[in-house]
């Protein structure tokens, strides 16, 4: 598993400068957790997801989310479950016979179902990377975490679990951050275990009757923000090792447009004339101008990852995970004078590096390189989904 794999090696070659890593992404839990990328969420009752993921229908797709919670009506989660064991069981099947699979969690609805699927799916769970665990609390909390830790033990392998922090408490002013206290002090319990901490941007603003409009981002809802800081203040602090990952972007569709767009176009014309018109204006109806930007804030605020609903947005969430070269020289040197301190000029000549202070962040950049690659001089973000949008109209 790797990513960019549907560019050609004539293509790698020229966007990049540090092709993205070849071998397993899942060695090491800090690699993993780094690695998820774009997450897309498939609701546990379709009945094609599986064969979506072996067909290789949805190109670039790294990391998965079946779900039987919010995704499958009430009525139906019986059939979900079935419907789970029967594709995952087909998924095994291809695994030991050596196909690459993405990472595959399933969002549970509660521990009662998390028990059961664990003690009834069999050889189903041996494709599953982990759990994603909603409405995440202390009591309930503890019970999903201290279940998955007893699922290891007893079979012998090492499943991941992913809190999702959406409940009024870690909302709610008055309650937050003792709260979010406690839950950390949970998690810290578990640790080896805890993959990501996750949000439910959706849910947390459902409690103040809150939509974010396709032209805005999360962080312009003023609630959600504070909480995504106090969160970052909380959980983002290097020496505690959690990685926070993005909330879901929920928009696909084109419709009538207020504000402005919110990708420049000398970037797309410069580099690839009126192809690069055309693919900004196709960014622009589908709304990923927003979807960018959010992805720029939260990489702007230490989140990595994002969860996603829908296939078009696995390619510019990803593409923008690649670290630029400049972004690589400067942690470069960063880390050369890591232990000595003093300050360096970038080798662009725009910047001043300070090797104490950017440390942890020269850091989380070699280890972006490592997963998603880094790319050539004068390229970005926008060279990857030019060729990847190519490739994928010739298919």
């Amino acid at each position: 598993m790797s990513y960019f794999s549907y560019l050609t090696d004539e293509q790698k070659q020229r966007i990049f400068y540090i092709s993205p890593y070849q071998g397993p992404l899942d060695n090491d839990k800090h690699t993993l957790a780094h690695a998820l990328g774009a997450t897309l969420y498939m609701p546990g009752t379709h009945y094609r997801a599986i064969s979506s993921i072996v067909d290789h229908q949805i190109p670039g797709l790294v990391s998965t989310v079946l779900c039987l919670e919010d995704a499958v009506d009430d009525r139906d989660v019986d059939d979900a479950e079935k419907n789970l064991v029967l594709q995952l069981g087909q998924l095994s099947v291809l695994k030991i016979k050596g196909s690459v699979l993405p990472f595959i969690f399933i969002r549970v609805r509660d521990p009662e179902q998390f028990q059961r699927i664990t003690r009834s799916f069999g050889t189903a769970l041996d494709v599953l990377t982990g759990f994603v665990f909603p409405k995440f609390e202390v009591g309930r909390g503890g019970e999903y975490f201290a279940h998955l830790a007893e699922t290891n033990a007893r079979l012998g392998k090492r499943f991941y679990g992913m809190p999702i922090l959406e409940s009024p408490q870690v909302i709610h002013l008055e309650s937050r951050v003792t709260h979010l206290l406690n839950i950390k002090k949970l998690l810290d319990r578990y640790k080896d275990i805890v993959l990501n901490v996750r949000m439910g941007a959706t849910d947390l603003s459902g409690l103040y009757g809150l939509r974010r409009s396709p032209e805005l981002t999360i962080y312009d809802i003023a609630v959600i923000r504070d909480f995504i800081a106090d969160l970052v203040n909380i959980f983002g602090r290097p020496e505690d090792g959690y990685v926070l990952s993005g909330p879901v972007w929920e928009y696909f569709s084109s419709g009538s447009r207020v504000l402005k767009p919110q990708l420049r176009q000398t970037p797309f014309q410069e580099q690839f004339g009126s192809d690069g018109s055309k693919l900004r204006e196709n960014l622009l109806c589908s709304y990923i101008d927003g979807l960018i930007r959010e992805v720029m804030l939260d990489k702007a605020n230490g989140l990595i990852g994002k969860t996603i609903i829908h296939p078009t947005h696995l390619l510019p969430v990803q593409a923008l995970y690649a670290v630029t070269h400049e972004e690589y020289c400067d942690a470069r040197d960063i880390l050369a004078n890591s232990e000595s301190g003093g300050v360096t000029k970038s080798i662009y000549n725009n910047k001043m590096n300070e090797a104490k202070p950017h440390t942890n962040w020269a850091k989380r950049i070699m280890t972006l390189s490592k997963i998603y690659g880094v790319l050539n001089e004068k390229y970005d973000y926008t060279s990857i989904i030019y060729e990847g949008e190519k490739l994928q109209s010739i298919g």
